[in-house]
């Protein structure tokens, strides 16, 4: 089940990067052709970066696509793979507590206080800025599940729901 919310997730996530690609090649038209750059383009970009980047986190976790050093992990016994994807799992799982606590502190912060982007759309920062403990909070569930996996099958799992009809 959590699987298939991370998994919309991320389809909302590579929706945000296609409109990335739209909005910075209208901005490269825009001035270099007509020379009449947008005032928005640079900020929206930026916005939906962090947050495609944050929801997408918990769905890379789940389909092991996220940066893992294979060469050692090959030669490694499947004992050692085991302890050594189980070992991921919790070094995941606690950056995420860190990045969770302070994300919040962050946001709180930033609503508090009032604080806006320096740019001229001077959009509430909180905004961007709670990404991180959305994000970090989908990213430990899906640590949970998957170490979860792993003590249960005994086995790391490689490429999981690969497909998106398998996902959603």
């Amino acid at each position: 089940m959590f699987s298939k919310i991370t998994g919309y997730f991320a389809i909302v996530a590579s929706a945000l990067f296609v409109a990335i690609g739209v909005m910075i090649s209208y901005e490269v038209v825009m001035r270099y052709v007509f020379l009449a750059p947008t005032s928005w383009t640079e900020e929206m970009a930026r916005f939906f970066l962090i947050w495609a980047v944050y929801m997408s986190a918990a769905h890379l976790l789940h389909t092991r696509e996220l940066i893992s050093i294979t060469v050692l992990q090959e030669r490694m016994s499947p004992r050692l793979r085991l302890a050594s994807e189980m070992l991921a799992l919790v070094w995941i799982a606690a950056f995420s507590v860190v990045a969770v606590y302070y994300g919040v502190v962050t946001v709180n912060e930033s609503i508090e206080v009032g604080r806006k982007t320096a740019s001229m759309l001077s959009v509430p920062q909180w905004l961007t800025e709670i990404s991180i403990p959305i994000g970090f909070t989908l990213l430990f569930i899906q640590c949970l599940i998957e170490a979860r996996a792993l003590l249960r099958d005994g086995q790391p799992h490689r490429n999981v729901d690969r497909n998106w009809e398998d996902t959603i």
